[in-house]
């Protein structure tokens, strides 16, 4: 009879060139051998034009992927669990028009 394995003791460290930021804009590149996830932040420079300022891009392996979107989908199934089903269209809101103070 076997003895299960033991798991080993992670220890996560942050490099010197680690940083946050915040990013609105996230694209998805596709490949046989990688997904490329670009972070960026997206503001709108008029009423009919976007600016999307790419800051870092993260290649994934297909298996790293999927395992961001397995983590991805059980934290925000708690989050909504916790603070109610997220919405990514607008409720017909009306937002004013010009300059806002």
């Amino acid at each position: 009879m076997s003895t299960p394995a033991q798991q080993p003791q992670i220890q996560i460290l942050q490099s010197r060139e680690y940083r946050e930021g915040y990013s609105n804009s996230v694209q998805i590149r596709v490949s046989v051998w990688d997904f490329l996830l670009l972070f960026g932040t997206m503001a709108q420079t008029n009423p009919n034009a976007l600016q999307i300022t790419n800051f870092q891009g993260i290649y994934l392996s297909p298996q790293q992927a999927k395992a961001l979107w397995n983590v991805l989908g059980q934290n925000l199934a708690q989050y909504e669990q916790a603070f109610g089903t997220l919405n990514l269209e607008p409720h017909g809101q009306s937002f004013p028009q010009g300059p806002v103070n």
